[in-house]
């Protein structure tokens, strides 16, 4: 994955992009990439993935990071998943090959606004479901270096908090698997 060397996009070009990532569709949409994050900053992109209640996205690293939000830094059960807007990162990251630099799983072309898809909404996501939970999913200092500061000021501000541009974490409910071209729909 080309990491470095990659132009940024202005906060002009993120903004005339907006239009654009609001027309993702609200009730049905795709899976478009599919991606494990087996270590640290590693990143394979898949054809086909398992979705399990314990294990998350079966092979990712979520459950051996742990995470900052809980209080003995174990998994946190509710940031299992990430979701991210296929729209919003193909405008972050311009080039396709780029996309799984964000860190997320899945990248979708739907609408991840918190009006679209409150805490608890579920998801059929390929053969599987998963809960919308109620965690934050922000940018951080390696999302910055990646796709630079207008990138990360434009997800974290609104509109881009309230739409979820930097994504979202959901929770698997019913195990199956997902694969790029699967329907995503709201139940």
């Amino acid at each position: 994955m080309a990491e470095t060397l990659a132009r940024h996009a202005t906060a002009a070009e993120l903004e005339a992009g907006l239009a654009e990532i609001r027309r993702s569709p609200s009730d049905v949409g795709t899976v478009e990439l599919v991606v494990r994050r087996p270590g640290h900053d590693e990143r394979e992109v898949l054809d086909e993935a398992t979705l399990d209640r314990e294990e998350g996205l079966v092979g990712d690293s979520w459950r051996t990071r742990g995470s900052s939000r809980t209080r003995d830094r174990s998994a946190h059960p509710d940031m299992q998943l990430t979701l991210m807007n296929a729209r919003a990162i193909a405008l972050v990251a311009g080039d396709h090959e780029r996309w799984a630099l964000a860190g997320d799983q899945l990248y979708v072309d739907l609408d991840l606004s918190f009006e679209n898809l409150p805490p608890g909404t579920r998801l059929a996501v390929g053969s599987a479901v998963v809960e919308v939970t109620d965690q934050r999913h922000t940018g951080c200092a390696k999302f910055t270096y990646r796709f630079g500061s207008a990138a990360i000021r434009f997800v974290n501000a609104e509109p881009g908090r309230s739409l979820r541009l930097r994504g979202m974490y959901a929770r698997v409910v019913e195990p199956g698997t997902v694969r790029p071209g699967d329907t995503i729909r709201k139940l």
